[in-house]
């Protein structure tokens, strides 16, 4: 793959950063967070992963070694026990409303902007590649308006053995691809290949990767020893369309009062800070997830193990009762066929 543009020289001048965005569906720039906040952050995470028996506690803390034997994936309660702990760490949501983030996507755009309050971190366990995040579209999920903006950075530097994020080049300016489901993060995945177009590179601790949510973006494996840790702080123009949707938290059914339980006072600027916002509201289209749904119980049926994912976000998330009753039908089908 080619190597990311650099725009870390040109942070300051907006009209360029639209102009990139616009020809290209993101912006890397390098060192814009700061070290130091970053891994505390990180070191407070993995304590948690650490008792949540993700960590190999014979090594130091730091080094972030994955214990075999704790491997998990998004959505299943073994992974969700865990991030839940994570996900009530008011420095992880305050981490969205930094001034190196929100100011750079407002000088791009022009114009104030406001954070969503869905912010979402990663923990990807290494030596699992068919979990590697497959290429896929932001706008599928979160939806409101398309011109909405995601902010990818890891915790830590991300050696070429811990992978990253790759994005396809111009791939925004196509609209919503066809997809099909997949393994790993989202559970669904672009079927065009769209040769010739993905770029990446290594990334340093502060580094920072913003991308338009209809371009196409991937994870690379993490063929490492250590669990690697990122953030999506997601942004858009205040004078545009959100769905409510991206002011729920990310750990359904979890609620807000759940998350703040055992905050300080020194976080209530935090607190439904989206209510003092005047924002104005989307309907939301279900078509996408719906038609994600109906392949995943096709290919389910033929035995098809890319369809793992998306059953289990079923059996975790939709409220019709006999869809979640088939899709765990179908998953202990799939469970028997890899006995």
């Amino acid at each position: 793959m080619d190597p990311f543009l650099d725009s870390t020289a040109v942070q300051d001048d907006g009209p360029e950063l639209h102009k990139r965005m616009e020809r290209d569906g993101y912006l890397f720039v390098r060192g814009l967070l700061p070290g130091n906040l970053l891994e505390n952050l990180r070191l407070q995470l993995l304590q948690i992963a650490a008792d949540g028996g993700w960590v190999d506690t014979k090594a130091p803390l730091g080094e972030a070694i994955a214990q075999p034997n704790g491997f998990c994936v998004e959505p299943t309660p073994e992974y969700m026990d865990v991030y839940h702990k994570m996900y009530a760490l008011p420095q992880f949501h305050s981490i969205q409303h930094r001034p190196e983030l929100v100011q750079l996507v407002e000088r791009m755009c022009g114009e104030a902007v406001f954070p969503h309050a869905r912010i979402i971190g990663r923990t990807i366990f290494p030596q699992y590649e068919e979990f590697t995040t497959p290429p896929h579209q932001d706008f599928v999920p979160i939806q409101g308006s398309a011109d909405t903006y995601s902010a990818w950075f890891p915790l830590h530097d991300l050696p070429t053995e811990l992978g990253g994020l790759a994005v396809s080049t111009g791939s925004h300016r196509k609209g919503v691809l066809e997809f099909r489901p997949s393994l790993g993060a989202g559970g669904m995945e672009i079927t065009d290949p769209l040769e010739g177009t993905w770029v990446n590179g290594p990334f340093g601790r502060g580094d920072v990767l913003f991308f338009h949510s209809m371009c196409v973006h991937q994870g690379t494996p993490n063929v490492g020893r250590s669990l690697r840790m990122s953030v999506d702080a997601r942004y858009q123009r205040l004078s545009d369309p959100v769905h409510e949707a991206s002011l729920e938290p990310h750990i359904r059914p979890v609620g807000w009062d759940q998350v703040y339980a055992d905050w300080s006072t020194e976080f209530d600027y935090l607190q439904y800070y989206w209510r003092d916002w005047k924002l104005n509201f989307s309907e939301y289209d279900f078509s996408y997830l719906e038609e994600r749904d109906r392949l995943a119980f096709e290919m389910a049926a033929v035995g098809d193990e890319r369809a793992r994912s998306t059953l289990q976000r079923i059996i975790a998330r939709d409220e019709d009762p006999a869809k979640r009753t088939r899709a765990s039908q179908m998953l202990e089908r799939l469970d028997e066929t890899t006995v």
